[in-house]
């Protein structure tokens, strides 16, 4: 009797549809977490700069992300805070015209003459100014919102006159990049200077200066027209803020041509703003 043949068991296939996965369980999480990471990697090092680099060094940072502003002077007349400075007959470096003595001391044209009248003048132009001195340095000094600008301004008597340098630093920017509007520590500042110069019979010469470094060819200026144009904003306010525009003698933009830094073109420094507060025996012979 034949053995019975064994049931043939069925294959039975089972498919299993995964349903897709919900979005957290997808890679975008993970960009973002290294975007993430990466912003507080810099963030830290950063951080790290800051305290670990010189004041100096920071200024050349700020310089090189902001190549367009205008800082404060270290090498030349006027040592580094307000006023400052050694003996008034050593050497200075800064830029003099032709007949000045190059000094610190006061520097009249050679081809100056005059009698009783003339120095009973000078007399009184050298009271005037160490008046503006004292009065501006008082506004630095009792206003700790103002304090922050003692090392931008630098003053020295010239062939011209008492000349107060704005200077730009790290810290302080007397325009915004690339134009000529002022910013508010400006004003502030401006203002402050007003208020000392306000109501003397000498003449203002303003003169606005770059370094050498081009500015932006996007905005279709060059450095002439930029330094005039700050000059002209800079008179603006000072009238707005008191100053009679009969007091103005020369509104003038020099470009490069003056550095403060004459070994150095390009440092910013030698952006600044100059205010130059004049004999008044030279400019009323002018």
């Amino acid at each position: 009797m034949p053995k019975p043949v064994a049931p043939v068991r069925p294959v039975i296939v089972k498919k299993i549809y995964e349903a897709p996965h919900s979005a957290h369980h997808g890679g975008a999480w993970k960009v973002a977490y290294a975007d993430f990471v990466t912003a507080m990697m810099a963030f830290f090092l950063l951080m790290w700069l800051l305290g670990a680099t010189t004041e100096k060094q920071r200024k050349a940072l700020a310089d090189y992300f902001a190549p367009t502003l205008v800082a404060s002077k270290q090498d030349t007349a006027g040592s580094t805070s307000f006023f400052g400075g050694d003996s008034i007959t050593s050497v200075d470096n800064y830029p003099n015209r032709a007949g000045q003595t190059g000094t610190r001391s006061i520097t009249i044209p050679s081809e100056a003459t005059g009698g009783p009248k003339e120095a009973a003048g000078l007399g009184q132009d050298k009271a005037n100014f160490q008046q503006v001195r004292e009065k501006l340095a008082k506004k630095v000094n009792s206003d700790k919102s103002m304090k922050r600008f003692a090392r931008s301004v630098r003053i020295t008597e010239t062939r011209e006159g008492m000349r107060i340098d704005l200077i730009d630093d790290a810290n302080f920017a007397m325009f915004i990049s690339g134009t000529d509007i002022l910013t508010p520590d400006a004003i502030n500042l401006l203002t402050q200077v007003a208020d000392s110069l306000r109501g003397l019979p000498n003449g203002l010469i303003i003169r606005g200066h770059t370094d050498a470094k081009p500015v932006s060819a996007r905005l279709g200026i060059n450095n002439w027209q930029i330094s005039s144009a700050r000059a002209e904003a800079t008179r603006a306010h000072l009238v707005r803020s008191g100053i009679p525009d009969s007091q103005f003698l020369r509104i003038e933009g020099v470009a490069d041509r003056e550095p403060y830094f004459r070994d150095k073109p390009d440092d910013s420094r030698n952006r600044r703003m100059s205010l130059t507060l004049g004999w008044r025996t030279v400019s009323e012979g002018r």
